[in-house]
């Protein structure tokens, strides 16, 4: 199988991300193409969309890239269609920053840095597939450990952890719309 033109790959890559609605990895982009045509095909994308004459735009987000409003369309967007994000409790999103800043934690530790009980917490946050037990610590009665997401990265707009704000630096969490 040839790879496809620039041009071709760059429509059907959009294509495939409009139809996913959700972040795509290389990876799972490969039967379109060599990794380094996909690559020049997206970052190609990023420049044309980043504009936003088309209304939307590519970000990069949980080890991958997913479509987006473009920001300077989104007040279009919300008066039609009057999104409504999910919310999250002061006491959750205690929890989720624990977590994300400080993971693996077992829940007896995320209730010492706490200080109250977050098994009702951590319950939905595992509903809601933010948190996921990522092992078990080396202890006695081998205690879950707990970690963020895929779902995590993606609610919040990041990367990868790495692209959490520094402690300290004004809201530490927010959810994207």
């Amino acid at each position: 199988m040839s790879t496809p033109d620039t041009p071709t790959l760059k429509a059907q890559i959009l294509a495939v991300f409009f139809a996913a609605g959700r972040p795509l990895s290389l990876r799972e982009l490969a039967p379109l193409g060599p990794e380094e045509a996909l690559l020049r095909a997206i970052v190609a994308l990023e420049h044309e969309l980043r504009e936003g004459k088309t209304g939307v735009q590519l970000e990069r987000v949980a080890g991958g890239w997913r479509l987006v409003v473009h920001p300077s369309h989104l007040a279009a967007v919300e008066q039609v269609l009057r999104p409504t994000p999910p919310r999250l409790s002061k006491a959750a999103l205690e929890v989720l920053a624990l977590i994300a800043y400080q993971q693996p934690l077992t829940r007896a530790e995320l209730e010492a840095l706490r200080g109250k009980s977050v098994e009702g917490v951590l319950e939905s946050l595992l509903e809601r597939q933010l948190v996921q037990v990522v092992g078990e610590k080396e202890a006695i009665g081998r205690p879950k450990l707990y970690g963020t997401t895929e779902r995590f990265l993606e609610l919040f707009g990041l990367e990868s952890l790495a692209d959490l704000p520094p402690l300290g630096e004004g809201p530490v969490l927010l959810l994207r719309s």
